[in-house]
């Protein structure tokens, strides 16, 4: 008894249709029959080119991703008769036909994958439908405005057509629909800093000096995770707001302690000021964030000027007897500390009220050109 394994093969290999086996010589009868007179340097007749882009695996670098293109057209000098439904053929065929001129626009780099051989599939209907995918690495623009960084999101384009090919000659069509044309796998929804939490389809007309062109634009929609930025800046800023309002419940005549507790605090917000810095591009507007960083500041930087005024000694003179000596007292507590145990604690915590109702609320997904 055979195994399943070899009866499934011999199975297909003696399949027939109107009494023809499929052969070696047969499938290069075929493409010896649909090569001859075959011009690749002439596009097809109007059978409409369709585009397809599946399997769309994103990991963000600067906007690089990892996908798996695919095209889809109809070139009738290639239809052919015969028992074989589709020619399945390597990338060496590729070469010999017709292909569109597809490139990226708005890309950087690209990179086809060639190991261990060239990653393309092409292949060949009997109704002259061919299908041409191949493996790329593009690394494309994606303009980003930080206004609301690090609640911000973005929609990357990725935004492609014919080179050489105005609408006149080539028109080019999702073939799935605007919704399943674009595939992207749950394990690369997720990234380091951002969640892709979707993808849009578009087609527009451009003008140039050459004529007018379709280009296809599929939006990545990335938001911004906010762990990293919480535990790098966020937390520890108002950690230090926090610990500067110590200062009001020292004594007022401990005046070494509370103005170095001041400074302190003043260079430890600096210097979360100056990292925090550090991740973002040289912008030259201020970011959520750095406004975030700059009332936390503002209120440590309010705690080490009330030091000095708090402990200036009030000097009391009083009438007194002349058996009694005049003295200069000095008061523990002065009214300024108990206004300031309550008023600080109250408006830097509305402010952060106000601040992440606002943020976390807002529509912050940027659509970018590029």
């Amino acid at each position: 008894m055979w195994p399943a394994s070899i009866r499934t093969l011999l199975y297909f290999l003696c399949l027939t249709k109107k009494d023809e086996r499929i052969y070696p010589e047969n499938f290069t009868r075929i493409l010896d029959r649909l090569l001859d007179g075959y011009d690749n340097r002439l596009r097809p007749g109007f059978g409409g080119v369709c585009l397809a882009v599946a399997n769309v695996s994103l990991s963000l670098q600067e906007y690089t991703m990892d996908v798996f293109f695919r095209q889809t057209w109809v070139d009738r000098r290639l239809m052919y008769e015969g028992p074989i439904e589709i020619l399945r053929l390597n990338n060496l065929m590729v070469t010999k036909v017709w292909t569109p001129d597809t490139f990226f626009r708005n890309g950087k780099k690209s990179v086809a994958h060639n190991m261990t051989a060239p990653n393309k599939l092409f292949r060949i209907m009997k109704n002259g439908t061919i299908l041409y995918t191949m493996r790329l690495t593009i690394s494309a623009q994606c303009p980003m405005k930080l206004v609301n960084f690090p609640m911000d999101g973005h929609a990357c384009p990725l935004k492609f057509g014919s080179y050489a090919y105005p609408k006149t000659e080539i028109i080019y069509t999702w073939t799935k629909g605007p919704q399943h044309s674009v595939e992207v796998p749950p394990e690369s929804s997720s990234l380091v800093q951002y969640d892709l939490i979707g993808q849009t389809v578009s087609s527009e007309t451009i003008k140039s000096i050459t004529g007018e062109y379709v280009v296809m634009t599929v939006y990545f929609h990335l938001k911004r995770k906010m762990g990293y930025f919480m535990i790098q800046t966020y937390i520890p800023c108002i950690m230090t707001v926090i610990l500067s309002q110590v200062s009001f419940w020292i004594n007022k005549e401990s005046v070494p302690a509370r103005t170095v507790f001041g400074i302190t605090t003043v260079l430890t917000m600096t210097t979360l000021s100056i990292s925090a810095r550090h991740s973002l591009p040289k912008v030259s507007y201020a970011t959520a964030m750095d406004w975030f960083i700059a009332v936390c500041f503002a209120f440590v930087f309010s705690a080490l000027i009330d030091a000095p005024r708090r402990s200036r000694p009030s000097l009391e003179l009083k009438q007194t007897p002349c058996s009694q000596p005049t003295t200069a007292g000095m008061g523990g507590t002065s009214k300024i500390d108990k206004y300031a145990r309550i008023l600080f604690p109250v408006s830097f915590g509305a402010f952060n009220m106000v601040y992440w109702v606002v943020y976390l609320s807002k529509d912050t997904m940027v659509a970018t050109g590029g």
